[in-house]
């Protein structure tokens, strides 16, 4: 996939997916930077030749392959396209596919479908997400005796591929009002640029193109490829200010409604597990309300390759991260079992509700995209859901209240010279760091602080938790003078 992402339109990049459609394993990570940062085709075939005696790879039981190749609307991306497609085809076997402009999502979805034997067009992945969405909808009593569903929802586009793929689901949508805002039409501003999910985030203020007719209103962001959404309300146009609901209360209502209805088959699938993921960058309140609801929450380490991993382990595994990156995924066995109960229920059943409750997890398990964190599909998710739970965004926003946190980068002399354990909560070296962290927690109401090595850079990166944005300031801020007194430059 052709894209940069969240970055300026003047980035580019490449993100690689796997067959099973998910994110290119982590062992191969070194190699693909080795091949990256070469000079000259010499060292290339070097590095390629090193790496297959490596892993055990022989061209003499090469096979033939396709490689999907696919693009964003940025304008480098064609020429950029246009080389992948001759370096895939100088690979002996390899047949390399243009797919043309698709968000990165889409690509995912349909290695994942293609290596399944699954029709995997771009008209088959919106027929999917739109009859999947109507499935969930119509399952709802509610429906009958307040007449047809019409929901309603304000969608940031970042000006970049989203927005164009958004307009085309929406004819196979019914019900469900999308207003399109940032479609990457002339006029409303360049890609990313004070607009899109990963903006919305960090700056947690109104993006551009959103007026007056906007406050009060539900609004989405999605971000420049399309595979992380955050929702937002606007408070107050002047102050330009929002409530924003992040990642984390993305996979809160989420997993309210699998767990709703996994309790209502409670009597017959006690033996399946639910899983919940996240990082230590989850908003401890998140975490805290998640486990109060009895739900099984594990913390892994940053990103989102170790959170997918961690994921899959469960019959139902939930992750995201607080940037709107997240996705469910159903282990194939437990999906088995359900279609076999709903057989069941459907024939010799009378428990209505139990047979809506397989029907609504099995609709989900299509409508969401299982390959990878989608914008799209996890959009029409959250508005099943809300319409299910009867919940405005402002009731929904209230599930529970965000502790203040605040995030700073320390530069140090060498970032290697800090280990981290316990997904990256806790500090082995340098010895006495974390006890000096802790003692300095300690201070604090509802304190949370810890450290970890910055991945592209000699820095450490401190995140800070506390009763109060002031106290979260001065735990970060005593958190990174200890950094640099262990460690600084």
């Amino acid at each position: 996939m052709i894209t940069a992402s969240h970055n300026p339109a003047s980035d580019n990049g490449v993100k690689v997916a796997d067959p099973g459609g998910g994110m290119l394993t982590q062992d191969w990570e070194p190699f693909d930077e080795a091949m990256a940062n070469t000079v000259n085709p010499e060292d290339l075939v070097q590095i390629i030749e090193e790496f297959m005696r490596n892993e055990g790879i022989s061209f003499e039981d090469a096979c033939s392959g396709e490689v999907l190749v696919a693009r964003d609307t940025r304008p480098s991306g064609e020429s950029l396209l246009s080389a992948a497609m001759q370096g895939i085809r100088s690979v002996k076997g390899a047949v390399a596919i243009d797919m043309g402009i698709l968000t990165t999502p889409q690509l995912h979805w349909m290695v994942r479908n293609r290596n399944r034997c699954i029709p995997a067009t771009e008209y088959d992945y919106f027929t999917q997400l739109s009859s999947s969405f109507r499935t969930l909808v119509s399952l709802n009593l509610k429906v009958l005796e307040s007449g047809p569903y019409i929901g309603d929802v304000v969608v940031d586009g970042a000006n970049g591929v989203g927005a164009e793929k958004l307009f085309l689901l929406q004819p196979f949508l019914e019900g469900l009002e999308v207003h399109i805002k940032n479609s990457g039409k002339e006029g409303e501003g360049g890609l990313n640029e004070r607009v899109g999910a990963d903006f919305v985030h960090k700056e947690k203020v109104v993006p551009c193109g959103f007026g007056v007719d906007d406050v009060g209103r539900r609004c989405a962001s999605l971000d420049g490829d399309a595979d992380r959404l955050v929702y937002f309300h606007i408070s107050s146009l002047e102050k330009r200010s929002i409530d924003l609901i992040d990642g984390d209360k993305i996979l809160a209502l989420f997993a309210i409604f699998i767990n709703k209805q996994l309790n209502l088959l409670q009597e017959k699938c006690h033996s399946f597990r639910l899983g919940i993921v996240q990082t230590a960058y989850a908003n401890g309140a998140s975490t805290s309300y998640l486990r109060q609801l009895g739900l099984e929450v594990v913390i892994t380490l940053t990103g989102v390759k170790y959170l997918h991993e961690k994921a899959a382990e469960y019959d139902i595994g939930i992750y995201f991260e607080a940037n709107g990156h997240g996705t469910i995924l159903f282990y194939e066995k437990f999906l088995a079992w359900l279609n076999s109960l709903s057989e069941e229920l459907d024939s010799f059943s009378s428990d209505v509700e139990q047979l809506k409750a397989v029907q609504r997890l099995l609709a989900t398990s299509k409508l969401i995209n299982q390959a990878t964190g989608d914008a799209l599909s996890g959009l029409l998710l959250v508005e099943a859901i809300l319409h299910y739970m009867e919940l405005s965004i402002q009731t929904w926003n209230k599930l529970y209240e965000d502790l203040p946190s605040r995030q700073i980068k320390v530069k140090v002399a060498d970032k290697t010279s800090k280990v981290t354990t316990d997904a990256e909560t806790k500090v082995s070296m340098p010895l006495g760091l974390q006890e000096a962290i802790d003692s300095e927690v300690a201070k604090y109401s509802q304190g949370r602080a810890f450290v970890r090595p910055s991945g592209t850079e000699d820095a450490v990166r401190v995140y800070a938790e506390a009763l109060t944005q002031e106290a979260a300031d001065g735990l970060a801020q005593a958190i990174a003078v200890i950094v640099h007194q262990f460690a600084g430059l």
